[in-house]
């Protein structure tokens, strides 16, 4: 008995001293961890990006984010907002002004990762990342940092999604089912026109048949073309991409606006269409019954239900998924060349991009006022709570995120499969270096603004307005750009 009894009292022993170098070994953890983070003087970040619309509880977002920061980078953020609609612009005012930021996002259809980048606006991110994000460099394949080197440097981290793209149509559910469509027939853009005809007649006058807007649809048709844009006026055909091209001036531009014109004049497309700056404005509404994107990513339509006024759609691709350049550098976060912190800028991303609390707090905002977890992995988003971003793609690595109800539980690696299986671009890490030619990339941009929103909108006819269009081009040294592009195509290829 006696023996039994000092068994079991050095098994308690044990199992409390077991318990005290377990208690001790996560408080001397943490007891680290507070002194690392005592030997960073506190600082505040700036950060800029852009959403469909600002949301009215930030304040409650931003200071729940910076319990976080404070705890594990010593550092508070300052969340500035801008719409997709105004980023360009606020941002080329921020820079031209000198105010002050560390974190910006940039991609290359909004504030030009490549045109920033010659300008000197960011910082050169490769020993940073080795110094304070070691980590960063694992969370994504090799492809997508090859996609955001400029001349083998990294300025930009891309944020990790579907890095694919695969053209196609929005269409709200209601109308595909009122009018049973058949989503089979459906294999060329054109081909949903009949849907058009039966929604203009059969709605109000409130619904836009096929949403269109200032930039046009023609940027995001150009793998269903047989195109692949360098920049926003040259770029190749598929079947010959060593011969860069005006795409201004392809049988396929030709076409589509022809048949916008045709689509425009019967009323199909929004009469606002060549002014339109931000389309969600009609998106929120619940008024646009079909669009074209060409991001149709896996689970996307939960996203979609949610900025066309909470009703359901349908996606109708009409490509396969292809991945390119341009398709990676689509949402990346650069650091300000004017940055005071950089090294803490840095430490943010990396947080952004591998830590799960901060990128969901980000993303859907605080738990029990902004949304509510249906289980360990899926949330309810309380739209009446006054965060709803719906933007998780600007916010930094998307397969950190929870999934929002409704959404198919396999979506992250439906995701992750297109993105190593889909078709890769032949100029894939080719980027064109514009310094050669900036005057002249300059006076394109002027008479891109100038006419593209009247043509691709069908708003003007290009029968009397596209040879204008093109003349203007060829004065403002298209010519010269697409030289200076195939002599660069021939240098990289022979660097591969």
């Amino acid at each position: 008995m006696k023996k039994q009894w000092l068994k079991l009292f050095a098994g308690v022993i044990s199992f409390v001293l077991v318990l005290t170098a377990c208690g001790g070994a996560k408080e001397e953890q943490k007891a680290a961890e507070g002194k690392q983070n005592e030997e960073l003087p506190p600082v505040e970040l700036v950060w800029n990006f852009p959403l469909s619309a600002i949301p009215q509880d930030l304040a409650t977002v931003q200071e729940a984010v910076n319990k976080i920061t404070k705890e594990k980078i010593n550092a508070t953020v300052k969340m500035q907002a801008h719409t997709f609609a105004d980023y360009n612009q606020k941002m080329n005012t921020i820079v031209a002004s000198g105010e002050k930021y560390d974190v910006a996002w940039v991609a290359n259809w909004n504030w030009d990762y490549l045109q920033n980048q010659s300008k000197g606006a960011f910082l050169e991110l490769d020993d940073l990342i080795q110094q304070n994000a070691p980590d960063l460099l694992k969370s994504m394949p090799d492809f997508v940092w090859d996609a955001a080197k400029i001349q083998g440097k990294i300025y930009a981290i891309p944020n990790y999604q579907t890095v694919t793209k695969k053209e196609g149509f929005v269409i709200q559910k209601r109308f595909a089912d009122k009018y049973k469509l058949d989503v089979s027939s459906i294999k060329k853009f054109e081909d949903i026109e009949p849907f058009l005809k039966q929604i203009k007649e059969g709605e109000s006058q409130d619904v836009v048949p096929f949403l269109n807007d200032k930039s046009g649809r023609f940027s995001l048709m150009y793998q269903s073309q047989g195109l692949e844009a360098i920049n926003n006026v040259v770029g190749v055909e598929l079947q010959n991409p060593d011969k860069p091209i005006n795409l201004f001036e392809t049988p396929q531009y030709k076409h589509y606006l022809d048949v916008m014109r045709d689509w425009y004049t019967k009323g199909y497309i929004n009469e606002n269409a060549a002014t339109l700056k931000n389309k969600n404005d009609i998106i929120k509404t619940g008024n646009a019954a079909v669009q074209f994107h060409n991001v149709l990513k896996p689970g996307g339509e939960v996203e979609a239900k949610a900025a066309n006024g909470g009703n359901d759609v349908i996606y109708v691709p009409i490509t396969d998924a292809y991945a390119s350049t341009g398709t990676v550098i689509t949402t990346m976060q650069s650091i300000s060349k004017n940055s005071k912190n950089p090294e803490r800028a840095m430490m943010f991303i990396n947080l952004l991009n591998t830590d799960k609390e901060l990128y969901n707090t980000i993303s859907y905002g605080v738990e029990g006022k902004h949304y509510k977890k249906v289980s360990d992995n899926v949330v309810q988003i309380n739209k009446d709570g006054g965060y709803a971003p719906n933007a998780n793609w600007v916010f930094g690595n998307t397969f950190n995120a929870y999934l929002v109800e409704g959404m198919d539980p396999s979506v992250m690696e439906q995701t992750k499969k297109e993105n190593e299986t889909a078709q890769k671009s032949p100029l894939m890490g080719f980027k064109f270096d514009n310094t050669p030619v900036m005057a002249e990339i300059a006076n394109l941009v002027t008479v891109i603004d100038e006419h593209l929103p009247g043509l691709d909108t069908g708003t003007v006819d290009p029968n009397t307005n596209l040879k204008v269009f093109q003349d203007k081009l060829k004065q403002a040294g298209i010519d010269k750009v697409i030289e200076e592009m195939a002599k660069q195509i021939e240098a990289w290829k022979q660097t591969k």
